[in-house]
């Protein structure tokens, strides 16, 4: 992608969403988005934000956008429906377990990109194969784990890996391993659970009420 186009907007029937390129760094793409939307501000001004795509923002990076796009151009940024189901989940998937330092990225993990965090890490989005998510503490994805997981990788045998899709090209908690049988293509209906039981890496159905 050119430099010139490292920011790009595209609309939908929601809204516009901005794509950031994931090849350049965070300050050459707030210098392009500011570039663009002064270029043509009053057709900006009032527009409605859906969402990031693209590359992944930290928190840090995601509000300091969102101050310039809404505080200082007067876009408006709207909050996704589903936000709310997703924390409740997220509650949920966490009950009874000591959370300590939590990492939460709301992009796809592509291939290639490597994702390490000394505490948990929860993805809004998938986990493509290619991709590694490693984390101390527990790892969660709020859709496809396809890539390589390992979670508890301080030697923390209780961690575990809970994601809509599980699976993982390989999956670690601690120092035990699993693998996805070649054959299992059928897709689960319900988030899953890995955990450790009986010195062995188990993936059952996740079932909060049961």
């Amino acid at each position: 992608m050119p430099r010139n186009s490292c920011v790009e907007f595209k609309g939908n029937k929601e809204g516009i969403v901005i794509h950031f390129d994931e090849n350049v760094d965070f300050e050459s793409l707030k210098e392009q988005l500011i570039n663009k939307i002064e270029a043509s501000k009053h057709f900006f001004n009032g527009a409605r934000v859906v969402d990031f795509i693209g590359r992944i923002l930290s928190e840090d990076e995601k509000d300091e956008i969102k101050e310039i796009i809404h505080n200082t151009y007067g876009m408006v940024i709207i909050e996704k429906k589903e936000d709310n189901a997703i924390k409740t989940i997220e509650k949920r998937m966490f009950e009874g377990i000591e959370e300590g330092n939590t990492k939460f990225l709301r992009a796809t993990v592509r291939s290639g990109q490597k994702i390490n965090y000394s505490g948990n890490i929860v993805i809004i989005g998938d986990v493509n194969p290619g991709a590694e998510i490693v984390a101390e503490g527990n790892i969660l994805v709020m859709g496809a784990m396809r890539g390589f997981a390992h979670a508890g990788a301080s030697g923390n045998e209780r961690a575990f890996v809970v994601a809509y899709c599980l699976q993982p090209t390989q999956l670690r908690i601690a120092e035990f391993i699993a693998r996805s049988p070649d054959h299992d293509t059928i897709k689960p209906i319900v988030p899953e659970l890995a955990m450790i039981k009986e010195n062995a890496v188990v993936i059952e159905p996740y079932l909060p009420n049961k």
